[in-house]
């Protein structure tokens, strides 16, 4: 997964937006401490900046080294680049002992990795038996009915044959995607919930986000250009439809949070 984002880490921190904090204080709300979060795929480190105006110590993992370049340094966050299959071993050595942890979060990213295997460690690393695991995606943006329309075409005919298979579980809102772990004190279920992501962007902006994908870079390697002249026109004559030069793009994000327990 990391050699898709490698490529465009640039456009990823500058294009991507950043997410709700009442998605972090309802996160906060469900674990009973907040001493220790584990931010996992943190990329630039979106959630893990928010995460630590919260927790008293965060540590952001990514196996791109380049997208932890952009990431925002904070005294409380310790970045690590960690390998893809990381061993129990390397777990205890670079995140913490068994039962350490109060949060997994897990942003944008569940869906690449491999779900048995990083269960396995998240339950051996999160406190028992309230210690909490938060994932969330966001899927695309709303921006207009004109703009939406042709993005939808784009999205699904233009880019569609160029996403890895996986970002099917993005589409469907991680509802499907495998989750076993128990609701949280006060849920009665583990979502997903929907938050709403706000981003402020002119023209430029959302085309850089267009570039940040998976899908526009896979084009790229193999000779296809997605955003070819008659697509940015197209685009263009949408966004300058109602003369603003910026608007509000709303990124709807699906959140699953569960507990571990005291049984796993």
């Amino acid at each position: 997964m990391a050699n898709l984002f490698i490529k465009q880490a640039k456009q990823y921190f500058v294009g991507r937006p950043s997410y709700p904090q009442e998605l972090f204080h309802f996160i906060a709300s469900k674990t009973p401490s907040h001493d220790l979060a584990w931010d996992v795929g943190t990329g630039s480190g979106q959630a893990a900046i928010s995460l630590a105006n919260i927790y008293k110590n965060v540590i952001a993992t990514d196996t791109s080294p380049k997208q932890l370049e952009f990431a925002a340094k904070l005294p409380n966050i310790k970045y690590k680049c960690t390998s893809p299959n990381m061993s129990m071993s390397e777990l205890q050595q670079n995140i913490g002992s068994e039962s350490s942890v109060d949060l997994v979060t897990i942003a944008q990213a569940m869906h690449w990795f491999d779900l048995p295997k990083f269960y396995q460690q998240v339950k051996w690393v999160l406190k028992k038996p309230n210690g909490v695991i938060a994932a969330w995606c966001y899927t695309v943006p709303e921006v207009n009915p004109s703009v939406d329309s042709l993005f939808q075409r784009f999205y699904t005919i233009d880019a569609g044959p160029y996403w890895e298979s996986p970002r099917r579980f993005v589409d469907e809102k991680y509802e499907t995607i495998d989750f076993p772990f128990q609701p949280v004190d006060g849920l009665e279920h583990n979502g997903p919930f929907r938050f709403n992501s706000e981003k402020v962007m002119d023209f430029e902006g959302y085309f850089t986000y267009l570039k940040s994908w998976s899908a526009y870079q896979t084009a790229k390697g193999k000779g296809v250009e997605l955003l070819t002249d008659k697509v940015v026109e197209d685009f263009k004559r949408a966004w300058n439809e109602d003369g603003k030069i910026e608007k509000i793009v709303i990124f709807p994000v699906y959140l699953r949070i569960g507990k571990v327990g005291s049984s796993n």
